[in-house]
């Protein structure tokens, strides 16, 4: 599985109420509450992103309340993968429950830039700038994990088994 795209570039500790603000959570429509993914942060976020670009973040993303709404706006707005330095671990679990692509890697995440093409091979885990001819080696997901990821998320997985 791979994605390519342009990247939006976030600093450390991109919390899930900037991901997601909370006014906007007693929408049920996930369509609906992506519309408003990232605006306290990157109000262009919403009207540039296109399927298979990629967010590229600091430590801690996703770091704050435990909703899997964050990084379900990520996936509706069809981000193809997010690359940080860490994660927070309950966002991290999240976007495997729900089948959004990330990969944690310091130097990609240090060295890549906002608007470079970036693409992404999840089953070796090889991050490449195609905007300056770098790779990066992030450590990929164990087959099974992927293979969730791939299905949409932990429940469709178990469906499909």
């Amino acid at each position: 599985m791979n994605t390519q795209g342009k990247v939006f570039k976030y600093p450390d500790n991109v919390d899930t109420d900037v991901i997601i603000p909370a006014r906007y959570l007693n929408t049920p429509d996930a369509a609906e509450l992506a519309l408003h993914c990232m605006e306290d942060i990157d109000t262009d976020f919403v009207k540039q992103v296109q399927p298979g670009d990629v967010m590229v973040a600091g430590w801690n993303f996703g770091c704050g309340s435990s909703r899997e709404h964050a990084p379900l706006v990520i996936k509706t707005c069809k981000t193809g993968c997010v690359i940080a330095k860490s994660f927070a671990r309950i966002f991290y679990r999240n976007a495997i429950n729900i089948g959004l692509p990330i990969l944690e890697c310091e130097q990609a995440a240090e060295e890549i830039a906002a608007g470079d093409q970036v693409k992404v091979d999840f089953d070796t885990g090889v991050i490449a700038d195609l905007t300056t001819g770098k790779t990066y080696q992030a450590r990929p997901f164990p087959p099974f994990i992927q293979n969730i990821i791939a299905k949409g998320g932990l429940l469709a997985s178990l469906k499909e088994d």
